[in-house]
This record gives structure tokens, C-alpha cells and sequence, in this order.
């Protein structure tokens, strides 16, 4: 895979340096003179790799970067800066930059960073690719039925998906309710965030306790570690509770504090 490298640096002899030192990479390589230009370009979708300097005539480069990450987190930035401070490092690492280097010290780190930050993007690309597929697979349109009441069904879930809330799914045992659970966690905004599933009524009260909320080493016997419970392994994502009815209610009650 060829990436496109976007230079944002208002030193135009800097950009055409950086760019004969990139393309003899074999890298495609645009500039632009401003944030302005450069997010104008991010947004056509022709970028890979970002190099951005932190101080231009229009924007700071640090808050270019919590912005674009943003709208486009399959882009990595690495920002370039004449005047290095350790508060603006940290600021725009913690804004999702891949990396923060100095000009013309640390060119010759330029070219083994930029293939790093490509296997970071390459990897997050066929993530997505992957979590496409997945959500087409357990999408609403492999929910199968004709019927009226399965039609409302999917018009709910579908109302539903793109919420932020406890969705309780009734019906007999086999009816289907997983199956709209992850319709509905992939219809969403948690897709890319995992789905877990645990049927109630498989487990004991003390095991099915640990598997929900975890467990500190030395809490029982055999608790020879610390164990994550399901309610942490899932946060950001789907949680699905099969046959929670068959739960205990004193763990029912315990629910009610997540």
C-alpha cells in the first residue's frame, strides 16, 4: 500500500525539503500552507499520514489534531515543531497525535516513523473493514421474518440503536433476543466496542456474581488473581443479559448501581 503524506508547514523551502526526502520513499506526498488548506484536503479524503507543524499563520497544530482525530480517527498526525516544550507534547499526545518531533533535529527519525505510523494505519483500516463485515453480518437485515410483529420489532430496534440506553428485549426462549441485541449494538454508536453475552441461568449465584463484577485475588477459594467482570470488559459497549429473570434478585439489585 502507497499512503498519502500531507505536509501542513507555512515554510514553503521546509515543505519542498520534506517532500523530495519523502517521495524518494515512494510515498505520495500534497502540501499545504495552512490549517485551512489542509483540513480542506483531509476532508476529501486523501490523506493517510498528517505531518503538521505545531504553529501556523492561521491555527495551533495541537488543537488541529484533537480535531481531526476526531472527525477522522483512521488518520495518524505527527507534529512538527521548531520550538519543543514538554506541555504541548503531552497535550498533543493526549489529542491523539502519533508522535511530536523536532524540525531538522530529528529528520532522520522522519522516515522510520512515518512507516510506523502506515502499520497503524493499515491495522486500523482492516479493523474497520472487519467491523463492517461484522455488522453486516449481524445486521438488521439478516433479522429474518415478514410478519407485522417482526417488522415492528425491527422499526423499534432500529429507533433505539443509535440511543445511549438500557434496552430490555422480552420474549419466550428462542425467539430471537440476541439476535436483536447485537442488530442493535451494531446499528449503533458501540459497534466498534465489544459485545458480550451471558445467559443467566447457566450459572450458579457466586459464579455468575464474579462474571458480572469481577473478583479480587483471595476473595474465595480458587481466586488465585484478580478477575475484570463483564461490566468492565464491556464499558463502552453492549452488555447482554440472557434470561436476566432467572438472575437472583440480590444481584438484580446490585445492577441497578451500574
Amino acid at each position: 500500500m502507497t499512503a498519502n503524506i500531507l505536509i501542513i508547514d507555512d515554510e514553503e523551502q521546509l515543505r519542498s525539503l520534506l517532500k523530495r526526502i519523502i517521495t524518494l520513499e515512494g510515498f505520495n506526498v500534497s502540501e499545504a500552507a495552512n490549517l485551512h488548506e489542509g483540513k480542506k484536503y483531509v476532508e476529501k479524503g486523501n490523506a493517510d499520514i498528517v505531518l503538521c507543524d505545531v504553529k501556523l499563520p492561521d491555527g495551533n497544530g495541537v488543537d488541529f489534531v484533537k480535531d481531526i482525530r476526531q472527525k477522522f480517527p483512521l488518520i495518524e498526525i505527527v507534529l512538527l515543531t521548531a520550538y519543543a516544550n514538554v506541555h504541548d507534547g503531552v497535550q498533543a499526545m493526549k489529542n491523539g497525535a502519533f508522535d511530536y518531533i523536532m524540525k531538522g533535529d530529528d529528520n532522520d527519525k522522519l522516515i522510520p516513523l512515518l512507516y510506523k505510523a502506515l502499520e497503524k494505519v493499515q491495522m486500523q483500516k482492516r479493523i474497520w473493514q472487519l467491523e463492517q463485515q461484522i455488522g453486516k453480518r449481524y445486521g438488521f437485515q439478516n433479522i429474518l421474518g415478514e410478519s407485522s410483529a417482526i417488522r415492528e420489532s425491527i422499526a423499534l430496534a432500529k429507533k433505539v440503536a443509535p440511543t445511549d440506553t438500557t434496552v430490555l428485549l422480552l420474549g419466550e426462549t428462542g425467539t430471537g433476543k440476541e439476535v436483536f441485541a447485537q442488530a442493535i449494538h451494531y446499528g449503533g454508536q458501540r459497534a466498534g466496542k465489544s459485545f458480550l453475552a451471558l445467559n443467566c441461568s447457566a450459572f450458579s449465584k457466586e459464579l455468575l456474581e464474579s462474571e458480572i463484577f469481577g473478583h479480587k485475588a483471595g476473595a474465595f477459594t480458587g481466586a488465585t488473581r484478580d478477575k475484570r467482570g463483564l461490566i468492565e470488559e464491556a464499558n463502552g459497549g453492549t452488555l447482554f443479559l440472557d434470561e436476566i429473570g432467572e438472575m437472583p434478585i440480590d444481584l438484580q439489585s446490585k445492577l441497578l448501581l451500574f
